[in-house]
């Protein structure tokens, strides 16, 4: 439940297969995508999946993704990942769905 009262905001984000330029080694599809909600709570849709690999590739940009950045910031400017399958050549899009309020104190 968001709390309109917390110290801190994030975005939640949506991870999302925007294309694959090779060969589907792992089953994905365009529009495939899960959700990063609450500032930890990964969401897959029911009965579908998200490659181990593309989700480690896009990771380590999620918490930056979440929070405000200096406009002159690179990544502020991009949302697209690669996978790193050289024949799938899977890119990935980050899109800010909404900003929340959180407690610090409910996050440690």
């Amino acid at each position: 439940m968001e709390d309109n009262h917390g110290d801190m905001e994030l975005y939640d984000l949506r991870v999302s297969v925007d294309r694959i330029e090779g060969r589907s080694v792992c089953g994905m599809e365009t529009g495939d995508y899960f959700e990063l909600t609450e500032s930890a709570r990964l969401r897959l849709p029911e009965g579908r999946h998200f490659c181990v690999y593309a989700l480690a590739a896009v990771l380590p940009f999620l918490a930056a993704k979440q929070r405000d950045l200096a406009s002159g910031d690179w990544l502020a400017q991009d949302s697209h990942f690669a996978c790193p399958d050289p024949e799938e050549r899977l890119i990935m899009r980050v899109e800010r769905t909404c900003r929340r309020r959180l407690n610090s104190a409910d996050l440690t």
